[in-house]
C-alpha cells in the first residue's frame, strides 16, 4: 500500500511521497519558513545548488523566484539532474506557454513518486517565492537527499548519522542535528579532514573562530570538492538556528562528494560484523573447552572414590559411608548434571551459529567431545551404581556378622559355663576310697555327665559352625573368634579323653559292686534328659533372631507357639521326676532308711529342676513380648515400604507421561515456534514445580534404608529408578527447550517465515514413520520427491553428505531445515570479507595497520593486526598485512 504523508508551507503549500525521506517533514519545524533570515538562507543556497548543476548544461540562474518563471530553466535543471528528458518545452513567450512548460516540469516531479498538493504552475510563473522554494527543496529531497540511508535508516536519519559516525573522533563537535551543530564550522572541516585529510589541518583550527572556520569549510570545498558557496558564514553564525533545508542541501553535497569513502564504510561494517560473529564464537568455544575440563575432572575426582571398595569393620563406619554417598547424590551431584545440560546446550547453540555464519563446525579438543563426556558420565553411573549395591551388600553382611558374634559368644559363654570344673570333676580318684553304693553311684552318675556330655555335642558344633561363617564372612575380630573356638574345641576334646578315661576305670570297679539304688539311678537318668531340654528350651527362648519381613516374623511365632503346645507335656515328664524323688522319701521313710547327702548318681536336686522350671516359665512370655516387639517393627517397614510405592507408583509413570508429552511438543506443528516454546517453557515450571515430590520420595527412601529394608514388593520403581528418570527428564525439556530456541534462530537467521517452516515441519513429520525426530534415507528421499525435487543418485548422496555428514543413517529434523534453507540464505563468505578488505586497502593485495585502525572500531582493528600474517607478496610495503589469508581463514579455507 502506498502511505501518503503531508507537508504544509504557510497553510499553502502541501506535499506528500510515498518515499521514506519525506517522512521525516512531519517533524520538522515550518512555521520559521517565514524567518527572513531562513528565506535569505535557502534564496542563497537554493540557488548555489542549482546553479552547481546546470552550470553543467552552459547556463545558471540569477534571480531563482524569476529565472525560473517560464520553466525553461526549471525542464532544463531535472534533465540535468536525473539524466532523462523531458518533453519537448512549449516555444512561446505567453503565459500559457509557460505554465505549460512548468506543468510539464512539474509532471516529471509528479511520475518520480513525488505528489504536489496545492502547488500549481501559476504560483512558479507568478514569481510566488515561498511555493518556488518549496518546489526546489522537493527536487532537493527527491534528487540529492531521498537515497542516502545508512543502516537502513530514513534519508533524514540516515545522513544524521553519516556525518556523525564521521564527526567521532573529532574534539569540540557533536553533531545532533541540522542547524545549530554546524554554527562552529568544526562540523564541516571534520567531514572534509576525515576524507581529505591533506586539505585542512584539523589541529589548528579553534572553536571561538567560527567565521573562520566556516569560510575555511566553504573555500576548501569549492576548490578542491567542486561544492560551490551555497551559505555565508555571517548568516549561519548571526542566526539562532540556521535553517536546517540549506544546512541539509549543503552538507549532502558532502555524502555525494564522498561516495567512494561510503563503500569503504560499508565495507569496514561488514568486516566488523564478521570479527564480531567471530569474536563471540570464539568465546563460546573457550566457554566450552573451560566446561567440559571441569566436569571431566570432576568426575575422573569423583569415579576413583566411587571404585574405593575398601569394607569397613563396623556398621557404624559403613552407615557413615553410605550416608556420604547421599550427601553425593542429594548434593554434589546435581548441580553437575546441569552442568552436563549445560554443556550439551551451548554445544548444540554454538554449532548453531558456526553453521548459520558459515563458519566450520567447532571440534573440541581432543577427549572433550560431547560424546567423551557422555561416555565418561556413563562410566560415573555405573561405577556409582556398582558402589551403591557394594555399600547395601557391606551393610547386610556387618548385620549379619554382628548378629553371628552376639550368638557365638552367648553359645560359648553357656558352653564354658557348662564345662567349669568338669575336666576337675573327672580327674577325680574318688572311686578307690568309695562304698559299693558310692562306687555304684559314681559309675551312674559318671553315666549321666556321658549323657549330658553326648547332648551339649550339638551345641559345640553349633560354635563351630558360626566360627566357621564368621571367617568366610571375612568378621574383623575372626581372630579372637578363631582362639576362643579353638579353646573351646581343644577343651571338648581333652572332656572325651577323660570321660573315656574315668569309664574305663569305674567299670573295672563296678564288677566289685552289684548294689545299686534304682530309684536314684531312674531320677539321675530322666532328670538330666530333662534339665538338658530345659537347658535347650531355654536357648532357645533366649536365641536372638533377624527377620526382614513380617512373613519371617510370622514364622518364628509360629514356631513359638508350636513350643508352648509342648510345655503341658514337658510339665507331666517334671512331676513324674519329682515323683521318683518322692517316691525315694516315702520308701526311705517307709523302711527306715536313712537318706545321708544328695543323689549319688546326679548334682540335680528336686530343687534345681523346680527352679529351672520356674525359670523357662518365665522366659516363655519374655520370648512372646520379643516377638510381638518385632512384629511391630516389621508392620513400621511394611508401612514404609507402602508409603514408597504408592508415592513411586505416582511420580515414574508421571516422568514417563511428561517425556510422551515433550516428545510431542516437539513435533507439534500447530501454532508458531514461540507458541511451542512457551508450552516448553510451561512444562519446564510444572517440573521445577514437582521436585518437592522427588524430594519426599528421597526422604521416605532415606527412613527406607535407615529401616535396613532393602526390599518392596509392591512397586517395581526403585528410587535409582526415579532419579534417572528425573534426570532425564530435566536434561530432555532443557534440550528440546534448545531445540526450539535453535529453530527459531535458525528460522530468523534463515530469514524463512512461520508459515515455511510450519509447511517443513508437517512434511517432515509425515515422513518421520517411527515419530523419533529423525527419517530413514528412503523417507527422506520420499519427502524431497513430494516437495518437488528431481532427484538421481548422484545428486541425493550429495545431499545425504549435507545432511547426514558422520553417516549415522538418519536424518534430523534441524539437518533437514538446513539443507531447506541453505542455498536460499544471505550468509557472509571469505570472498565478500575479502572484498571488503580491498576496498578498505584501496585495491592493494595488502592492508596497512594505519589503514584498520582508521577505518575499523578499536576492538575489532587490534583483533584483526593481531591474527593477520605479514605480506609476503612482491609489492610488500613496511606493516603491510595479509587480508587475503586472514579471510580465508575465518571460513575455515584454504587462501583463494
Amino acid at each position: 500500500c502506498i502511505e501518503e504523508t503531508q507537508v504544509q508551507y504557510n497553510n499553502t503549500y502541501m506535499m506528500s511521497t510515498t518515499e521514506d525521506y519525506m517522512t521525516q517533514e512531519e517533524n520538522w519545524d515550518r512555521d520559521l519558513l517565514l524567518d527572513p533570515a531562513w528565506e535569505k538562507q535557502q534564496r542563497k543556497t537554493f540557488t548555489a545548488w542549482c546553479n552547481s548543476h546546470l552550470r553543467k548544461a552552459g547556463t545558471q540562474i540569477e534571480n531563482i523566484e524569476e529565472d525560473f518563471r517560464n520553466g525553461l530553466k526549471l525542464m532544463l535543471l531535472l534533465e540535468v539532474i536525473s539524466g532523462e528528458r523531458l518533453p519537448k518545452p512549449d516555444k512561446g513567450k505567453m503565459r500559457f506557454h509557460k505554465i505549460a512548460n512548468v506543468n510539464k516540469a512539474l509532471d516529471y516531479i509528479s511520475s518520480k513518486g513525488v505528489k504536489l498538493v496545492s502547488i500549481g504552475a501559476e504560483e512558479i510563473v507568478d514569481g510566488n517565492l515561498k511555493m518556488t522554494l518549496g518546489m526546489i527543496w522537493t527536487i532537493i529531497l527527491r534528487f540529492a537527499i531521498q537515497d542516502i540511508s545508512v543502516e537502513e535508516t530514513s534519508a533524514k536519519e540516515g545522513l544524521l548519522l553519516w556525518c556523525q559516525r564521521k564527526t567521532a573522533p573529532y574534539r569540540n563537535v557533536n553533531v545532533q542535528n541540522f542547524h545549530i551543530s554546524w554554527k562552529d564550522g568544526l562540523a564541516l572541516c571534520a567531514l572534509i579532514h576525515r576524507h581529505r585529510p591533506d586539505l585542512i589541518d584539523y589541529s589548528k583550527l579553534r572553536k571561538d573562530d567560527p567565521i573562520g572556520n566556516l569560510n575555511t569549510a566553504f573555500e576548501v570545498a569549492e576548490k578542491y570538492l567542486d561544492i560551490p558557496k551555497m551559505l555565508d558564514a555571517e548568516d549561519i553564525v548571526n542566526t539562532p538556528k540556521p535553517d536546517e533545508k540549506a544546512i541539509m542541501t549543503y552538507v549532502s553535497c558532502f555524502y555525494h562528494a564522498f561516495a567512494g569513502a561510503e563503500q569503504a564504510e560499508t565495507a569496514a561494517n561488514r568486516i566488523c560484523k564478521v570479527l564480531a560473529v567471530n569474536q563471540e564464537n570464539e568465546r563460546l568455544m573457550e566457554e566450552y573447552e573451560k566446561l567440559a575440563s571441569e566436569l571431566l575432572e570432576w568426575i575422573r575426582r569423583t569415579i576413583p572414590w566411587l571404585e574405593n571398595r575398601v569394607a569397613e569393620q563396623t556398621m557404624r563406619a559403613m552407615q557413615q559411608k553410605l550416608e556420604d554417598f547421599r550427601d553425593y547424590r542429594r548434593i554434589h551431584k546435581p548441580p553437575r548434571v546441569q552442568e552436563k545440560c549445560q554443556l550439551e546446550i551451548n554445544f548444540n547453540t554454538l554449532q548453531t551459529k558456526l553453521r548459520l555464519s558459515n563458519r566450520p563446525a567447532f571440534m573440541p579438543s581432543e577427549g572433550k567431545m560431547v560424546s567423551d563426556i557422555a561416555n565418561a558420565w556413563k562410566g560415573l553411573e555405573q561405577v556409582e551404581k556398582g558402589y551403591e549395591e557394594w555399600l547395601l551388600t557391606e551393610i547386610r553382611r556387618l548385620e549379619r556378622l554382628d548378629h553371628l558374634a552376639e550368638k557365638f559368644k552367648q553359645k560359648c559363654s553357656l558352653h564354658e559355663s557348662w564345662t567349669t570344673g568338669k575336666e576337675h570333676l573327672l580327674s577325680q580318684k574318688d572311686y578307690e576310697t568309695a562304698s559299693l553304693m558310692e562306687i555304684r553311684a559314681l559309675m551312674r552318675k559318671h553315666e549321666a555327665f556321658e549323657s549330658d556330655l553326648a547332648a551339649h555335642q550339638d551345641r559345640v558344633e553349633q560354635i563351630a559352625a558360626i566360627a566357621q561363617e564368621l571367617n568366610e564372612l571375612d568378621y574383623h575380630d575372626a581372630a579372637s573368634v578363631n582362639t576362643r573356638c579353638q579353646g573351646i574345641c581343644d577343651q571338648w576334646d581333652n572332656l572325651g579323653t577323660l570321660t573315656q578315661k574315668r569309664r574305663d576305670a569305674l567299670e573295672r570297679v563296678e564288677k566289685l559292686w552289684e548294689t545299686i539304688d534304682q530309684l536314684y539311678l531312674e531320677f539321675a537318668k530322666r532328670a538330666a534328659p530333662f534339665n538338658n531340654w530345659m537347658d535347650g528350651a531355654m536357648e532357645d527362648l533366649q536365641d536372638m533372631f533377624i527377620v526382614h519381613s513380617i512373613e519371617e516374623i510370622q514364622s518364628l511365632i509360629t514356631a513359638h507357639d508350636q513350643y508352648k503346645a509342648t510345655l503341658p507335656e514337658a510339665d507331666k515328664e517334671r512331676i513324674a521326676i519329682m515323683g521318683i524323688q518322692n517316691e525315694i522319701t516315702k520308701i526311705a521313710q517307709t523302711y527306715g532308711i536313712k537318706l545321708v547327702g544328695v543323689n549319688p548318681y546326679t548334682v540335680l536336686s528336686p530343687q534345681d529342676i523346680t527352679n529351672k522350671w520356674e525359670a523357662v516359665k518365665q522366659l516363655v512370655p519374655h520370648r512372646d513380648q520379643m516377638l510381638q516387639e518385632e512384629v511391630t517393627r516389621q508392620q513400621a517397614n511394611e508401612r514404609l515400604r507402602r508409603s514408597f510405592a504408592a508415592q513411586a507408583n505416582i511420580i515414574g509413570p508421571w516422568i514417563q507421561t511428561k517425556m510422551e508429552e515433550i516428545g510431542h511438543v516437539s513435533v507439534d506443528i500447530t501454532g508458531s515456534l514461540e507458541e511451542q516454546m512457551n508450552n516448553l517453557k510451561q512444562y519446564e515450571q510444572n517440573i521445577i514445580n514437582y521436585k518437592s515430590n522427588i524430594d519426599k520420595l528421597e526422604g521416605d527412601h532415606q527412613l527406607i534404608q535407615e529401616a535396613l529394608v532393602f526390599d518392596n514388593k509392591h512397586t517395581n520403581y526403585t528410587m535409582e529408578h526415579v532419579r534417572v528418570g528425573w534426570e532425564q527428564l530435566l536434561t530432555t525439556i532443557a534440550r528440546t527447550i534448545n531445540e526450539v530456541e535453535n529453530q527459531i534462530l535458525t528460522r530468523d537467521a534463515k530469514g524463512i517465515s512461520q508459515e515455511q517452516l510450519n509447511e517443513f515441519r508437517a512434511s517432515f513429520n509425515h515422513f518421520d514413520r517411527k515419530r523419533n525426530g529423525m527419517m530413514d534415507p528412503d523417507d527422506f528421499r520420499a519427502c524431497l520427491i513430494s516437495m518437488g525435487y528431481d532427484l538421481g543418485e548422484v545428486e541425493f548422496a550429495r545431499i545425504m553428505t549435507l545432511v547426514d555428514p558422520n553417516n549415522t543413517g538418519v536424518v534430523t529434523f534441524q539437518a533437514f531445515i538446513d539443507f531447506m534453507t541453505r542455498e536460499t540464505a544471505e550468509t557472509d563468505t571469505a570472498e565478500q570479507v575479502m572484498a571488503s578488505f580491498k576496498i578498505l586497502a584501496s585495491d592493494k593485495s595488502y592492508i596497512t595497520v594505519e589503514e584498520l585502525r582508521r577505518e575499523l572500531p578499536p576492538e575489532q582493528a587490534e583483533y584483526c593486526i593481531c591474527r593477520m600474517t605479514k605480506y609476503a607478496g612482491p609489492d610488500a610495503s613496511p606493516g603491510a598485512l595479509d587480508y587475503i589469508s586472514f579471510s580465508s581463514a575465518l571460513y575455515g579455507e584454504s587462501d583463494l
